[in-house]
């Protein structure tokens, strides 16, 4: 009698559909950010060139840098300062960088082995890259958020920044347009969705109070970095989070306390 041929069981096609499903997610999503990104370059290529660097020079920073936090925190030391604030420059774009540190180390399982992948991942690896990773659950789809956000916003990126300086020549003063005010447009854009419970907002607002009352006082890019000190202290002790344990739902019985073994307890 003929061996039967094993049919692929149900569960098994529902779960190849929702891997799918969730790859094809991130790659709108990750396509949407790298759009949305992308736009505020123009900003940075403007303010750029306001601030003294040239066209060529305005494109290299992005094409090598490319972390917009940094190119920001640099151009704008560099046009308070000139050149000889370009120490300053350099310290202010690398202590904002450090943050990228973290997000590598979050995000080498994602990336693959391949020895390529994981050579020219960390250029590509920025707050937004890692976001949009960070939101799915299904390994392919975190991979596809990641490289489709990074490369993304790498063309984008590059691409506005020489539309930026190109303009930024030609028009002047970029602040005369409002483009200063794009770069913390975008941020806030990125932050409002997760503004959603106590401890979220109370974050948001005592870090903003904080980096507002330093940045008089502080080189840029250290106003920042301390206002995340905030977020590290208030998620270590929990403040304003959800308890550990839910309240029981109204007409259950609260669930049973497991027993202590020896050592627990008071």
């Amino acid at each position: 009698m003929p061996a039967r041929v094993r049919q692929p069981s149900r569960l098994g096609r529902v779960s190849t559909d929702a891997a799918a499903d969730a790859s094809r997610r991130a790659w709108r999503e990750g396509l949407g950010v790298a759009l949305a990104t992308s736009a505020y370059g123009i900003s940075f290529g403007a303010l750029a060139t306001a601030s003294g660097l040239d066209i060529w020079q305005t494109c290299v920073l992005s094409l090598v840098m490319f972390t917009g936090g940094s190119q920001f925190a640099f151009i704008g030391v560099i046009g308070a300062g000139g050149v000889a604030a370009a120490p300053a420059a350099i310290a202010s774009a690398g202590l904002l960088g450090i943050r990228n540190v973290a997000y590598g180390l979050r995000m080498a399982p994602v990336v693959g082995v391949d020895r390529l992948r994981r050579l020219i991942a960390p250029h590509f690896t920025i707050d937004e890259s890692t976001a949009v990773a960070l939101a799915h659950t299904e390994p392919r789809a975190r991979r596809v958020g990641f490289w489709v956000t990074g490369i993304g916003i790498y063309i984008g990126w590059n691409l506005t920044t020489l539309l930026g300086a190109l303009l930024g020549d030609v028009l002047g003063d970029p602040r005369a347009y409002g483009l200063d005010a794009a770069a913390a447009a975008a941020f806030l854009a990125l932050l409002w969705p997760r503004l959603r419970q106590r401890q979220a907002i109370a974050v948001g607002i005592a870090a903003a109070v904080v980096a507002t009352v330093l940045t008089p006082v502080l080189m840029p890019g250290m106003p920042v970095l301390v206002a995340a000190v905030v977020a590290i202290v208030v998620g270590w002790t929990n403040w304003l989070g959800a308890s550990a344990t839910p309240p029981p739902v109204l007409g259950e019985a609260p669930a049973p306390r497991r027993a202590e073994g020896p050592g627990q307890g008071t």
